[in-house]
């Protein structure tokens, strides 16, 4: 049986910024297919421009009512992980949020306050994402609702009549 859960480990990049209003930013920018064993925001490299951190791990959970958000993904140029990272104070970040599912990743970029980026999946993570998938997808077919039809009596009656609370 696949893996429902996993662990994964993320790194983030503190970029230098030319800008007037902001000296630097974070953005995850690597994922490892599992936690090493450094502690979390150890400084892993830098150079003048940026620095590369382990911010830490975080368990991804996969759905089987995903499972047609994951194949979107494996099939896409790109296949990625998001990574939300959430503003604590200070310049101290944490890890918000890690998904497979591109649609929940687009609403999570979204919202205000939290940094979203898509990150590229390794072939190890893919092929966890890929086994889920052969395992639990159903395909399911696409059923259009059907609407009561309208009844143009009711409409020139104006529906029935609701009473005020005042006029019981």
């Amino acid at each position: 049986m696949p893996e429902s859960c996993f662990e994964v480990g993320i790194l983030v990049a503190k970029r230098k910024l030319k800008g007037p209003w902001a000296s630097h930013a974070w953005l995850p920018c690597a994922i490892l297919p599992a936690a090493p064993a450094a502690n979390p925001w150890t400084r892993l490299s830098a150079s003048e421009q940026e620095e590369i951190f382990y911010a830490g791990s975080f368990e991804v959970s996969l759905h089987p009512s995903e499972t047609a958000h994951y194949r979107d993904n494996l099939r896409s140029e790109r296949p990625s992980l998001w990574v939300a990272l959430r503003h604590v104070g200070g310049d101290d970040y944490e890890i918000a949020a890690v998904t497979a599912n591109p649609y929940e990743g687009e609403s999570m970029a979204e919202g205000i306050g939290e940094i979203v980026e898509a990150v590229p999946m390794t072939l190890d993570i893919q092929a966890k994402v890929a086994e889920f998938f052969a395992a639990f997808h159903q395909e399911r077919p696409f059923v259009k609702r059907k609407l009561d039809p309208i009844d143009p009596e009711a409409l020139a009656r104006g529906g029935p009549r609701l009473s005020r609370p005042d006029e019981r």
